[in-house]
């Protein structure tokens, strides 16, 4: 059964996930299970009286705390999913989306696949013409990536190619309009890259550390066939809006990772032009 979109005009049903949204902000996960409970600190709430609501709905624990009921968003999802390896959340997730200009009918090749939450916005982009095929080289990992895309989306999608092995051993086998890389030394794949992404495809690097970057540029720029190479960081900062008082959070998100994208060109000895710039500062 696929998952309920937030929004759905429909009732909430057993089975599903929902988030309980508190007055104070705090959001939980929780999976709709006849007879169930759900406690916290402020009480507690029977599953029961949350299946056949409508989304939005408000419920009251039994210490009379108000509680609002939404479908989770994969923002909502991600944050508070199991996983087995560090997740890249929603600020990159978006970003490695836009600036790798991953769009529906899109074939994306990922490596590695983590827990999934990346694979998930992947699969959010490319839609159900498109194409996401993830390689992951731990067994445990790959059991927690299927096991959160599955869960959200309520089974595993037809177009999803979840690979137990190295990225580096397949190269050879695959072809991808994008290749999207979060591993520890991505430069060890840009010669496979040239042979793997189309040209006029892009490939595109999460690295958390500009030694990472520098390698991955250089290696870039040694093997050629590819140009247009930048580099972004993305920093999120909240803003608290409370009537005439509105100032930045005390918290932001800050350095993540820095995101290295390159267009895949031909060379003059492939029978390309040969002059698109290496760099580009163009946003």
């Amino acid at each position: 059964m696929s998952a309920v979109v937030p929004g759905a005009d429909q009732p909430l049903t057993a089975g599903e996930r929902v988030v309980l949204l508190d007055r104070k902000g705090r959001r939980y996960l929780v999976t709709l299970e006849p007879g169930k409970e759900w406690h916290s600190h402020a009480g507690l709430v029977a599953h029961d009286d949350i299946i056949g609501q409508p989304e939005t709905a408000a419920v009251r624990t039994t210490k009379d705390m108000e509680v609002t009921v939404l479908r989770p968003t994969l923002e909502d999802f991600v944050l508070k999913m199991p996983r087995g390896a560090q997740v890249i959340y929603r600020k990159d997730q978006a970003m490695i989306v836009a600036l790798a200009d991953i769009r529906p009918g899109c074939t994306v090749v990922e490596a590695g696949a983590g827990s999934g939450a990346l694979s998930l916005a992947l699969l959010q982009a490319v839609g159900s013409e498109g194409r996401v095929i993830s390689f992951e080289r731990r067994d445990d990992h790959i059991e927690h990536a299927r096991r959160n895309v599955s869960d959200f989306l309520g089974e595993q999608p037809a177009n999803w190619d979840l690979r137990l092995g190295d990225l580096a051993d397949h190269l050879e086998e695959v072809s991808c309009d994008r290749l999207v890389l979060d591993l520890l030394e991505p430069w060890e794949m840009v010669k496979g890259a040239r042979r793997a992404v189309r040209p006029g495809g892009i490939v595109i690097a999460y690295t958390p550390a500009v030694t990472q970057v520098m390698r991955f540029t250089d290696a870039l720029v040694d093997v050629g066939g590819f140009g247009a190479l930048r580099t972004t960081e993305t920093l999120l900062r909240p803003w608290k809006v409370d009537g005439l008082s509105v100032r930045p959070d005390h918290r932001m998100v800050a350095h993540t990772a820095f995101l290295t994208t390159a267009r895949r060109v031909l060379t003059e000895e492939e029978g390309g032009p040969g002059r698109l710039p290496v760099h580009s500062d163009r946003f």
